[in-house]
């Protein structure tokens, strides 16, 4: 499996045209792997609900490809934990998530593209534990208001 120029561009043009503004394309061959190996290309303005792995537990790392990702943990209150902007240029590479943690990832360079890992095997069902103080991805005038008070206090609290 290569992972090249071509392949960031066809997944880029693809996260553009989507409602969500991202895509990902997977390495594992079923949702059973227990490494689940992904690319995950996102745009600006792409919100991504806070939610942790837990019940069962699952460590998640991004390492940045290309563009620039902003990285938030929270506290189980809501409150910021830690903020990290992967941004290779300035050698800042990856980071991994401890499961439990709370987080949520941003795009702010366009076609941003992270290779993830994370535990599985992966199940919808139970994958995810989204933050009940965060807006629904569904509600998107609560959550783009969200997400660009998650983008200024990312990039000011540093």
């Amino acid at each position: 499996m290569i992972i090249d120029n071509t392949l960031l561009e066809h997944l880029s043009a693809k996260a553009v045209k989507t409602v969500r503004k991202r895509t990902n394309y997977n390495f594992h061959q079923t949702d059973d792997d227990l490494l689940q190996r992904m690319l995950n290309v996102i745009q600006p303005k792409s919100y991504v609900q806070p939610h942790k792995h837990q019940a069962p537990d699952k460590r998640e790392v991004f390492i940045i490809l290309q563009g620039q990702l902003l990285v938030i943990l929270f506290n189980d209150d809501g409150s910021l934990k830690q903020t990290t902007i992967l941004d290779r240029d300035k050698g800042v590479y990856g980071i991994e998530i401890a499961p439990e943690c709370y987080h949520t990832i941003i795009a702010l360079k366009a076609n941003t593209c992270v290779y993830e890992v994370k535990d599985g095997p992966y199940n919808p069902d139970d994958d995810k534990t989204f933050a009940a103080w965060a807006p629904n991805e569904e509600d998107r005038t609560a959550a783009k208001a969200y997400l660009n008070t998650l983008i200024e206090l990312g990039t000011t609290t540093r």
